[in-house]
């Protein structure tokens, strides 16, 4: 199968005595205003978040002169509303976009070479190993977390979230949908608000060894990780990929 059938794209590589650079087009447009969309909601939310499970003190004067946590509450649902809209695109996106767009969303765990490659990056992390892979996409471990901790875990403050919010709003759609199997799941509605904030942290935690690892790549990997994201194409010094998942 040819690289343009994948939606991949590459241009000619250059070379200067001992350096080489290859850059492939690995990012579309639509990924990367999502990614960096989702990435403010996110920020909007966890900080809004933990204001509301651990609110700030009361200011004096009339509540109507400032308003504080209506405004608080107000940038939080907002958020998340950016946030489901993002995701159900993201996800729609994952089906009509290039090989890279799916990537997150349908790991190939039943490839051996998937959890080789996953075994491979957790020693490359660990500084067990001398050289690491380079993918065009992500690597295998990359895949792997952020289908499991991001995918999911943004699922599961979705449907937490709105289970919350109907009930707040009462009858309706939402709380049709969510709140009234939700809570009944959970037991009451404080588990559900305090799963809803636990899950919060393991997105702040994701959210941390996400940038850390981007970071990390992007200056011993030699190749291109944070750029990517801002032109969505990948540059590889000394060489191209040298592995696929």
């Amino acid at each position: 199968m040819s690289e343009a059938s994948l939606g991949t794209h590459k241009v000619g590589t250059h070379k200067a005595g001992a350096h080489q650079e290859e850059a492939v087009y690995v990012y579309e447009a639509p990924v990367r205003l999502w990614h960096w969309a989702n990435a403010a909601a996110i920020l909007v939310l966890c900080v809004t978040g933990y204001l509301i499970g651990s609110p700030p003190p009361s200011i004096h004067g009339e509540p109507s002169a400032h308003f504080l946590f209506g405004w608080i509450r107000f940038l939080h649902f907002s958020a998340g509303q950016i946030l489901v809209v993002g995701f159900v695109f993201r996800f729609y996106w994952s089906f009509v976009g290039n090989t890279h767009a799916r990537e997150i969303f349908r790991p190939p765990v039943w490839r051996k070479s998937f959890w080789l490659g996953v075994i491979h990056e957790i020693r490359w992390y660990a500084m067990l190993e001398r050289e690491p892979k380079k993918y065009s996409g992500h690597n295998p471990l990359a895949i792997l977390s952020m289908h499991v901790l991001f995918v999911w875990g943004t699922l599961f403050m979705i449907v937490t979230g709105l289970a919350l919010y109907g009930e707040g709003q009462g009858p309706g759609w939402i709380h049709r949908l969510f709140t009234s199997w939700v809570i009944p799941l959970f037991g009451q509605s404080q588990t559900v608000h305090t799963w809803h904030h636990m899950a919060m942290w393991v997105i702040v935690i994701f959210a941390i060894v996400h940038i850390y690892a981007a970071v990390r790549e992007d200056i011993m990997s030699r190749q291109s990780i944070i750029s990517s994201m801002f032109s969505g194409w990948r540059t590889f010094r000394d060489g191209g990929p040298t592995d696929e998942h």
